[in-house]
């Protein structure tokens, strides 16, 4: 990716990010959102410059119903018409996860079946790659840059600078609906097996694969073209 791409874009975040990088790569930018806890601020400023835009739904089938009818009323709320559900091939599941229990042996490989490698299928033909990650989310996403390379692609992370309180001020301010589990102590909500209640302000991804060190799914495990080594999240 040429310099001059990044320097065009600089010191920009949020929607005064989203909308050129929709605009200038229109057909070729996909957002990846998980219609989880905090996503309804990205969709909203997608929705914003473009109601058409790609947005890529990884459906694990191991999704909370909470998120699947969240997702749902987010796309009726907000119009967005370029939704993407995307699931996991039939014939890696019957391979290496006939019965549906690997992520209680192999979390890591349960991921890379049910969500890197149908990503990776997802965004064949797109340049740019848009998510909705903070660094106050903290471990490999402390330092999350605005613009980076991942996997040959523009990676456009518009919210990287967000606060937990601006990520709520946000919502207010635009009337958002919350994630039903978020009223019940869900500050990051991923694969129901993988999560429980949990988190706050400072760790918000404290119940996700809870007394274990791994903190991403699979889906984030590149910057700059280099393998992200996440540090195991410390014991309470």
């Amino acid at each position: 990716m040429d310099r001059a791409v990044f320097e065009s874009y600089a010191g920009l975040e949020g929607r005064e990010l989203l909308g050129p990088i929709l605009r200038d790569f229109a057909g070729r930018a996909a957002v990846v959102s998980s219609f989880g806890a905090e996503s309804a601020v990205l969709l909203h400023m997608v929705s914003q410059v473009d109601t058409a835009a790609p947005v890529i739904f990884l459906d694990t089938g191991k999704h909370f119903w909470e998120t699947l009818s969240y997702r749902a009323r987010l796309i009726d709320r907000l119009g967005l018409t370029g939704v993407r559900i995307i699931k996991p091939d039939e014939a890696d599941l019957a391979a290496g996860d006939a019965g549906g229990t690997l992520h209680k042996t192999d979390a890591d490989a349960c991921c890379r079946i049910r969500k890197t490698v149908p990503l990776a299928r997802a965004l064949e033909g797109f340049d740019v790659t848009i998510s909705g990650r903070k660094r106050y989310h903290g471990a490999a996403r402390a330092t999350l840059d605005f613009l980076s390379i991942a996997d040959g692609r523009l990676k456009v992370e518009p919210l990287a600078g967000f606060s937990a309180l601006g990520i709520a001020a946000y919502m207010k301010a635009h009337d958002l609906p919350g994630h039903p589990l978020t009223g019940i102590g869900y500050f990051s909500i991923g694969c129901e097996p993988c999560t429980q209640a949990g988190g706050d302000a400072a760790d918000p991804r404290a119940g996700r694969w809870a007394g274990s060190a791994k903190t991403e799914c699979g889906i984030h495990w590149t910057h700059n073209g280099a393998t992200i080594a996440a540090p195991a999240r410390a014991s309470h």
